[in-house]
C-alpha cells in the first residue's frame, strides 16, 4: 500500500510543479544600470505576496500572467509592470526627485539702522494717483492682463495634458500591454480616458497600472454597458 502510495505522488509531483509558477528577475538603478538594488520590496497586488531582492538584485515572486507587480525602495520612485509572460525580467528604478518644505518665518529681527536719515537726502516729489492721472486705470489694465496670462496658460497646461494622455493612452499602446485584439477598443477608450484633473492629481501619472485597472473593470461589464452610447440622429426636412 505505501508502495502505491508513493508511485502516486511521484506520478502527482509535475502537475503541482507546474500548478506553482513564479516571476523572477533583477533589479538594479536607473542611472548606474550595473548597481543591483538590494532590498526592494516587489508585492504581487493580485495575490498580496511580497518578496524582497538580495545583495544581487534577484528575486523570485509567485505569480501568474496577467498579475500586476510593485517594486519599491526608498527614496526610488515606485515602479509598477503588468505581466504579460512570465519571462525573467531586469527592472531599473529611478531616483525620487527631492522636493523642499516651505519655511514658516516664525520671528524677525529690524535693523536699528533702517530709521537713520540721511543728511544728503531731497523731499520726495508726491505723485498723485487719482483717476485724472490715470492711476487707477493702470492697476485695472494690469490685473486684466495678468488674469489673460493666467488663462493662457492654463489652456497651455491643459494642452500639454491632453497631449500626454493620447501618447500614452492609445490602441497600440494598450494592445500591447494587455494583448487585446478585439475592434471594440474605441469604446473602452472613449469610456476610460484619464481626465485632465486625474493628471493633475498624480505626478508622475501611472498609465500602466490605470490601463491594467480600468481595463479589467470594463471587460467585467455586460456587454451592452461596454459601448458608448450612440448619438442621437438629427431630423431633416424635407
Amino acid at each position: 500500500m505505501l508502495k502505491k502510495l508513493s508511485l502516486l505522488a511521484l506520478l502527482l509531483l509535475p502537475f503541482v510543479v507546474k500548478a506553482q509558477t513564479f516571476m523572477t528577475g533583477n533589479v538594479f538603478d536607473n542611472e548606474q544600470r550595473s548597481t543591483a538594488l538590494q532590498g526592494v520590496a516587489v508585492r504581487n497586488l493580485t495575490t498580496k505576496a511580497v518578496v524582497v531582492t538580495d545583495k544581487d538584485g534577484h528575486y523570485a515572486i509567485p505569480a501568474k500572467t496577467g498579475d500586476l507587480l510593485t517594486y519599491a525602495l526608498v527614496g526610488y520612485q515606485t515602479d509598477t509592470i503588468y505581466l504579460v509572460n512570465l519571462f525573467p525580467k531586469n527592472n531599473y528604478l529611478r531616483m525620487a526627485v527631492n522636493t523642499l518644505n516651505p519655511v514658516n518665518i516664525t520671528t524677525t529681527k529690524v535693523s536699528p539702522f533702517l530709521d537713520t536719515k540721511d543728511p544728503d537726502a531731497t523731499p520726495a516729489r508726491r505723485v498723485d494717483y487719482s483717476k485724472n492721472r490715470g492711476g487707477l486705470r493702470l492697476g485695472l489694465g494690469y490685473g486684466k492682463w495678468r488674469r489673460q496670462q493666467e488663462k493662457e496658460q492654463k489652456l497651455e497646461e491643459e494642452a500639454d495634458i491632453n497631449e500626454e494622455i493620447s501618447k500614452n493612452f492609445n490602441k497600440e499602446v494598450i494592445q500591447k500591454l494587455v494583448k487585446y485584439k478585439g475592434k471594440d477598443l474605441d469604446d473602452y477608450i472613449g469610456m476610460y480616458r484619464p481626465t485632465i484633473d486625474q493628471i493633475k492629481a498624480e505626478k508622475p501619472f501611472n498609465y500602466t497600472l490605470y490601463i491594467a485597472t480600468t481595463f479589467s473593470e470594463w471587460q467585467k461589464l455586460p456587454a451592452d454597458a461596454r459601448k458608448l452610447p450612440s448619438l442621437p440622429k438629427l431630423k431633416t426636412s424635407n
